[in-house]
């Protein structure tokens, strides 16, 4: 049987390269895509197509899509990593601030929907999953841009699936909380149930669960990875 064929994007390092080695190690092939030039070394590693690029661009995704069709000729999984939109206090954040925010955590979705939806439809299949943010659901005034726009793509989601759920195409997102790409002070690890940190690797495991035929029955869902620290219903 031919391989299923999978995107991971900001694949470099972090999240994204765990995603990439988990999906591999499942006989994906992968095409992965980050602003420097890890992705592309990754991807030699693991035998896939590696670009450089920047999800933010809408070119370096029409590139990324095209590059994978050429090579693979059918895309059946896409999982949209990010990188971290800016910060500041709340009313002080700028319009370009937020718009790079927008480009970066919302419109680098759509864009890759419209892209792939169409691929995804000729084969009758297709799965997706977004890698957003415990912020999502439980806003903080330290990440103000991350809480607004990761919400507004929470609904996305959703509507996405009420749209493409009857064609055989399905879409999740993973909210990881503090994960041990990024340091965290010891009062944030104590606000953490599990008192830990969270893996990259565990990240990967849940996002190919979720891209997996065992996963089939599962759409429109958003899945907390956080040991336990988000209370919200």
């Amino acid at each position: 049987m031919e391989s299923p064929v999978a995107i991971v994007t900001a694949a470099g390092r972090g999240m994204g390269a765990a995603c990439a080695r988990a999906l591999a190690r499942r006989k994906y092939a992968v095409a992965l895509m980050s602003p420097s030039g890890a992705a592309t070394q990754l991807a030699r590693e693991l035998g896939g197509l590696g670009l450089q690029g920047s999800v933010t661009e809408p070119a370096d995704l029409d590139r990324l899509v095209r590059s994978t069709l050429d090579r693979y000729g059918r895309i059946d999984a896409v999982v949209n990593n990010t990188g971290h939109p800016p910060k500041g206090d709340l009313l002080e954040i700028t319009d370009e601030d937020w718009r790079t925010g927008l480009d970066l955590l919302f419109l680098n979705v759509v864009r890759l929907t419209r892209l792939v939806t169409p691929v995804m439809l000729k084969q009758g299949s297709g799965t997706w999953v977004n890698i957003s943010s415990t912020a999502a659901v439980e806003p903080s005034l330290e990440f103000p841009v991350s809480s607004a726009l990761r919400a507004a793509l929470e609904n996305f989601m959703r509507l996405y699936c009420l749209r493409y759920a009857a064609n055989g195409i399905r879409m999740n997102t993973v909210l990881p909380g503090y994960i041990d790409s990024y340091p965290v002070d010891e009062a944030e690890l104590e606000g953490i149930p599990l008192r830990r940190l969270g893996t990259v690797d565990e990240v990967a495991e849940a996002v190919a669960f979720l891209l997996s035929a065992e996963a089939g029955y599962i759409t429109g869902q958003s899945l907390r990875i956080d040991g336990g620290m988000t209370r919200v219903l």
